[in-house]
């Protein structure tokens, strides 16, 4: 019989091994929240979904209309949402930088430290006019103020990601103003089309550039790396000879460029690495 002791190293395994006690720098995206009940664009058996644009939300009073009474019902579900296992693990495990591109703040909740949300978050709304940044919470309150009832008559309508529902039926939605200046309001999240704010790239760049000197790791969670604000750090990483670990349900645009790819899940794959590196289990 053969021992575990024995048995040829997994993939898995090597790639558990690889990271060690290394320093890490941590991309994770919408695969980290599928456990928490918010779902993604991307992965295995989802229908393709044209998320609204920036160029379609500021174009027209009907666009923002239809984007913010379905923002509104998913909100009203997605705020409610808790952190999953994985997120707990990303926490213990203190990279030296959690870059997430999840909108959900369930890292934070979850108590990472580290870290930067590339595409803003979810519960924060910034004025397209005066640019003043407010709670969506107090906008939440003030949804439910113009359009009473409209939540319980949409009750049933299917959650989609980063916080929106199927939802037609958008029409007759009163969409308030900035209480400052009257200018239209959109969550302070960067849309499809809309370019990352450069401070946040650039420390990014910095967090991935100090790897190699560091005998550092770049490790991959939950993303399909399908669009190239989070591809390019992995790019990045790859061109200076830096490990990379890709651990995704499905294909990834990266997969060429990893040292390890895993199609496993990223909450066991955290589970596995926090035990591997704080209680010495391999």
């Amino acid at each position: 019989m053969t021992t575990r002791a024995h048995r040829a190293p997994t993939d898995q395994q090597r790639a558990l091994d690889l990271l060690g006690d290394r320093p890490l720098v941590v991309l994770g995206g919408a695969g980290m929240s599928t456990d928490s009940g918010i779902p993604d664009y991307r992965g295995p058996g989802r229908p393709a979904r044209a998320p609204m644009t920036y160029q379609e939300f500021v174009a027209t009073p009907q666009a923002q209309q239809r984007y913010w009474a379905r923002s509104h019902l998913g909100w009203s579900r997605m705020r409610h949402a808790d952190p999953n296992p994985g997120h707990r693990a990303l926490a213990a495990l203190d990279p030296e930088l959690l870059i997430t591109q999840n909108v959900d703040g369930l890292h934070e909740a979850a108590g990472s430290r580290r870290l930067i949300a590339l595409h803003g978050r979810i519960a924060d709304v910034v004025c397209l006019g005066c640019r003043e940044v407010t709670s969506r919470a107090a906008l939440h309150d003030r949804l439910e103020a113009a359009n009473p009832g409209f939540a319980d008559t949409h009750a049933a309508a299917a959650v989609r990601p980063d916080g929106d529902v199927e939802l037609d039926d958008t029409a007759a939605f009163v969409v308030p103003g900035c209480e400052t200046c009257g200018g239209a309001l959109k969550p302070d999240v960067v849309f499809f089309g809309e370019n990352v704010p450069k401070d946040r790239v650039e420390r990014c760049y910095a967090a991935v550039d100090a790897l190699p000197d560091a005998g550092g790791a770049l490790l991959v969670v939950g993303s399909s790396l399908t669009v190239m604000s989070g591809f390019r750090f992995v790019r990045r990483a790859a061109k200076a000879g830096t490990p990379v670990v890709i651990v995704n349900r499905g294909a990834t645009r990266g997969d060429e460029l990893a040292t390890y790819r895993l199609d496993v899940g990223v909450a066991e794959f955290l589970g596995d690495l926090v035990e591997a590196r704080f209680l010495g289990i391999s």
